[in-house]
């Protein structure tokens, strides 16, 4: 059952923006949005859980919520008295759908902290983590890659945390932990994670509307996308088929957003150095 403060993915097909460090901030996650017209979900950068739970200001400041666009706070962490002093103290704005945990991210330092990627194979403390925030009505996802390794991949440990967790939805990232962009998604994997009769949604180098058929007629619920709407903040729309609206409205209304919000230079410098480009323009780093 998904939380009173949730997401739904029961009927429908969803196409939601992906979270790119130091990138999808509020105000480019409220032009995805697009007042409806756009992403019908969005997510926050990673958050550290611990940091979250001692109220540090720099971590509140990312998942603070301005409007109403639909969007899941993600978490990176794996110590439940952490996240239970976040919830005591969490009080949810309009437009919050719930949290995310992240269990796909590579970078070294996660990894070697046993979260990240590193906790596709830790079923037992992934589920205990969902059951708390559904303890509380909230909402919950998991973003994941196929497991640490070409090894775990095989093994099919993303399967068995899909079959093995409570979560509203599961958002499988194609890739296992040791391949980066340049490296094909696998999406040959996505039949079998539909296979578990959980909600499935699609990500890695989904761009078309023939990609976003294909993850249909597989059967996933929805695709997430984020390296090409950082081009194409208007991509979206466009698998929807919707009218579109002119791309420097969308840009005058993300620099009056940046104004009101006082958000930091480096939100803007990165999102424009990929507008209207091609994603081999430049490094993404590590997407949540």
């Amino acid at each position: 059952m998904v939380g009173m403060n949730g997401f739904d993915v029961k009927d429908g097909f969803y196409y939601m923006l992906a979270p790119i460090e130091d990138m999808t901030d509020s105000s480019f996650r409220t032009i995805c949005w697009n007042r409806g017209k756009g992403a019908d979900l969005t997510f926050t950068e990673l958050s550290r859980l611990e940091s979250l739970a001692r109220r540090n200001a720099c971590t509140l400041e990312k998942i603070k919520l301005y409007d109403e666009t639909p969007t899941m706070i993600q978490l990176v962490g794996q110590k439940e008295m952490s996240l239970k002093r976040l919830l005591s103290g969490f009080v949810p704005n309009k437009g919050f759908r719930g949290f995310n945990l992240n269990l796909g991210c590579p970078a070294p330092d996660f990894v070697g902290q046993g979260i990240g990627c590193a906790m596709v194979k830790r079923i037992s403390k992934t589920r205990k983590l969902v059951d708390i925030i559904k303890d509380h009505d909230y909402g919950v996802s998991i973003k994941m890659r196929l497991g640490l390794n070409r090894f775990e991949k095989e093994k099919k440990v993303y399967l068995n945390l899909i079959n093995s967790v409570d979560a509203d939805f599961f958002i499988v990232h194609a890739r296992h932990g040791k391949e980066t962009y340049v490296d094909k998604a696998d999406w040959s994997v996505f039949p079998g994670c539909v296979k578990t009769g959980k909600p499935i949604i699609a990500n890695g180098d989904i761009r078309t509307k023939d990609d976003a058929q294909k993850m249909k007629d597989f059967g996933c619920k929805g695709v997430m996308i984020g390296r090409a709407a950082t081009v194409n903040p208007l991509i979206f729309a466009e698998l929807k088929s919707l009218p579109l609206p002119q791309i420097g409205g969308l840009k005058a209304e993300y620099e009056r957003l940046l104004k009101e919000r006082n958000v930091a230079f480096k939100y803007p410098k990165n999102i424009f150095k990929h507008l209207g480009k091609s994603e081999a323009d430049g490094d993404y780093g590590d997407m949540g």
